[in-house]
């Protein structure tokens, strides 16, 4: 029985990079690409215990108030004000800036294993990982270097394929199983659980302008940039659709409030936050849009502000 499952368990990660080069590969980079439903009754019940998992675009770094400093946890992130509005009986909150899939089961810092915070009885789970998997951070400060020395050419494309593979679609095929993994742990410790995969919202422009210096990413970057968020949000919805889980966009609900915009109109900060929240990250307005979204897939949702 066990040689059984660990041949089933090679043959799934042996899988994901066949499935997830052959959809990544293509053109189905919009936002709202479609991939298979995931199975679910969509009531709006009540729910009774919910968990928050995921990194930084979960926990709300920077935004009033903080109530986890080792974290960057706000209690006005998304899954907060979820919990609120769904009047939970029970909601814990354990994402944490910085996180990978990898501290799905181990401490980070004062935080436990985020899966630790998962029991039998769990009735919602909310999951926003993956991109600290694919390097984010690193990602920024890179071509924000490289744009701030060519700005009007596309030396970060060209940096991330210099191999002759763009480096950065291919870890985001490595990161599917990653994902695979944490949501099959998730099905396992909360069995009943009604279970979203959260993706990430509009960064930069959709229509692919640029906004150096105040975004300092060379001018033909921002379309490559663009499609590495939505290949990471595809490969998100596929991983999730194969879990049968159901996938939230809020890249759609925040397009046109990316980090160029405005103050008054950005949902978004640049890397000179002009409004409490970390550099590229969701301020208080991102964070309210991103609950609208989970608010709408679990049928209770207000429209869009």
């Amino acid at each position: 029985m066990g040689s059984h499952r660990q041949a089933g368990g090679t043959a799934r990660r042996r899988r994901w990079p066949v499935v997830m080069g052959a959809a990544l590969g293509g053109c189905a980079l919009v936002a709202g690409a479609t991939a298979p439903a995931a199975a679910h009754g969509g009531k709006a019940g009540r729910i009774t215990h919910y968990v928050a998992l995921g990194d930084s675009y979960t926990s709300g770094p920077g935004i009033p108030r903080q109530v986890d400093a080792d974290c960057a946890r706000s209690d006005s992130n998304y899954p907060s004000v979820v919990a609120a509005e769904r009047k939970t009986v029970t909601f814990r909150d354990v994402s944490c800036g910085g996180a990978t899939t990898e501290e799905m089961w181990k401490p980070q810092g004062t935080n436990d294993a985020q899966l630790d915070a998962l029991r039998q009885d769990t009735d919602l789970v909310t999951v926003q990982i993956g991109g600290n998997d694919i390097g984010f951070g690193s990602i920024i400060s890179t071509c924000a270097g490289l744009g701030a020395q060519q700005p009007t050419g596309d030396p970060c494309r060209r940096h991330y394929g210099s191999s002759g593979v763009d480096r950065l679609a291919l870890n985001i095929v490595r990161t599917a199983p990653k994902v695979d993994r944490v949501l099959r742990a998730v099905r396992a410790r909360a069995p009943h659980a009604r279970v979203l995969v959260v993706g990430y919202p509009d960064l930069l422009p959709d229509d692919g302008s640029g906004c150096f210096p105040s975004v300092p990413f060379a001018s033909k970057d921002f379309p490559y940039l663009r499609d590495t968020e939505k290949r990471l949000n595809l490969m998100l919805r596929m991983v999730a659709a194969w879990n049968r889980a159901e996938y939230v966009d809020t890249y759609g609900p925040t397009r046109g409030h990316d980090m160029c915009k405005a103050p008054a109109d950005r949902w978004i900060e640049p890397l000179q936050p002009a409004s409490p929240a970390a550099p590229a990250h969701p301020n208080a307005k991102g964070e309210q849009a991103m609950a609208r979204a989970v608010l709408e897939a679990l049928g209770q949702g207000r429209g869009r502000g």
